[in-house]
């Protein structure tokens, strides 16, 4: 038996013990692991800083919201219920919520204590059993949050299976898996969909668009596309992809952007081969007839400048795909009509955001945008407990909120009659 099918199978012998456990009892057990993670977040800000490079309060503030996840499942699974049916009088009809079984999570190396934390919390809020595999690019941390929590839990409830993507293909195909929850890029997700019978939770990344609208501020616009083109080196699900940016507003827009891009800290990217794939379509956007505003240079290392771009035009790769670095492209539009129809345009369907004072227009963006998720004057924040449902090439499923635990559950309809 492999490794692999080792640990699905104590998992599975597992599962059923956990189910029965009250939820109050496994809802402690997830505040406790809330409780540990804080308890040890400079270690593990300092495990994915060494991992991936990533900045360490950012990796700080990374632990923290896991923490608060897990804080929040320790709440919501107690309080996951299902419905009674009003039939005869003489029965009992009931839609009960049962857990899926044993729950693959396999998770990025971008955030990985924070992704990590809302599909284990919600997995084990209502009764399931987790085999993690984290990215084999932060295996120190993965391994680390993994272990730091699993003794929190009876044997087998919560495991860690090492390795790189072979490993994390054979997980998600093995037939004792229930669910397959995995946050990573769109070619991982589609072979997952391909090869896996199990329940699919699939984030597969994005090519988020940001639309500025005339009358805003291009100082505020600006710092506004910086945090999201720029934070964590550009290396997040939800960043910054592309910028649709009003006549209008273009010119000082870009001159502040400038500033803004040279002033913003970043760390390096994950390794050198994503430097290479992130300047590849930087050049590549340059011979197709872009200006360079900043950036847009080789180091010896695995950092990438701060690179913003002009006279982008939809068709570049820099602005179909998921760059994943610290890129801010830029197309200039003639009304805010237009840079709707181009934000709109697309296979991703992860997020997206507008900038304007015109409320009519925030209303029509965050009606017709094809995305999980609408931010209207902030490219970051919300409310605890939204739960995304990206769309297109961006997956499917709930990610995060109550909705998380519906879909970690399956439901079984009871009808009970007294016996004659």
């Amino acid at each position: 038996m492999s490794e692999v099918e080792q640990v699905v199978a104590a998992a599975r012998a597992a599962q059923r013990g956990w189910a029965r456990t009250p939820a109050a009892e496994r809802g402690a057990a997830l505040a406790a692991a809330a409780a540990r993670l804080r308890a040890a977040a400079d270690e593990l800000a300092a495990a994915h800083n060494a991992d991936t490079g990533r900045l360490i309060d950012e990796a700080h503030g990374g632990v923290l919201a896991g923490a608060g996840t897990l804080d929040q499942y320790a709440e919501l699974g107690p309080l996951h219920r299902g419905r009674v049916l009003h039939g005869a009088w003489s029965a009992t009809d009931l839609m009960v919520p049962e857990p899926r079984g044993v729950v693959a999570a396999i998770t990025p190396w971008n955030d990985p204590v924070a992704i990590a934390c809302g599909l284990i919390g919600a997995a084990l809020a209502v009764g399931n059993t987790v085999v993690h595999k984290p990215s084999e690019r932060s295996p120190n941390v993965g391994e680390l949050m993994t272990k730091l929590l699993a003794d929190l839990f009876p044997e087998h409830v919560l495991q860690w299976l090492p390795g790189d993507g072979r490993a994390g293909a054979a997980l998600a195909s093995q037939p004792g898996i229930d669910v397959v929850a995995h946050v990573g890029s769109s070619a991982t997700g589609r072979e997952i969909a391909g090869n896996s019978t199990a329940k699919l939770l699939l984030e597969n990344g994005g090519n988020d668009p940001l639309l500025i609208d005339e009358g805003v501020d291009p100082a505020w616009a600006a710092g506004q596309a910086a945090l999201g083109a720029f934070t964590n080196a550009g290396q997040l699900c939800t960043s910054v992809e592309r910028i649709f940016v009003h006549s209008a507003v273009a010119k000082p827009f870009l001159a502040e952007l400038r500033v803004a891009a040279q002033e913003f800290v970043t760390g390096p990217l994950v390794d050198i081969k994503a430097r290479d794939a992130v300047h590849g379509q930087v050049q590549e956007a340059l011979e197709a007839g872009a200006s360079r505003v900043c950036g847009g240079t080789l180091s010896e290392d695995s950092r990438y400048p701060n690179t913003v771009l002009a006279k982008c035009t939809p068709d570049m790769r820099v602005m179909r795909e998921e760059t994943f670095g610290p890129v801010a492209p830029v197309c200039v539009v003639d009304s805010f009509d237009h840079g709707l129809e181009l934000a709109c345009s697309g296979p991703y369907g992860l997020a997206a955001t507008v900038l304007t004072r015109d409320m009519d227009h925030a209303q029509r963006a965050w009606r017709e945008l094809p995305v999980g998720t609408v931010k209207v004057n902030a490219v970051f924040g919300g409310a605890p407990g939204g739960a995304a449902q990206p769309r297109g090439a961006s997956g499917t499923g709930f990610g995060y909120g109550p909705e998380l635990l519906d879909e970690m559950t399956t439901t079984k309809v009871v009808h009970w009659e007294a016996a004659c």
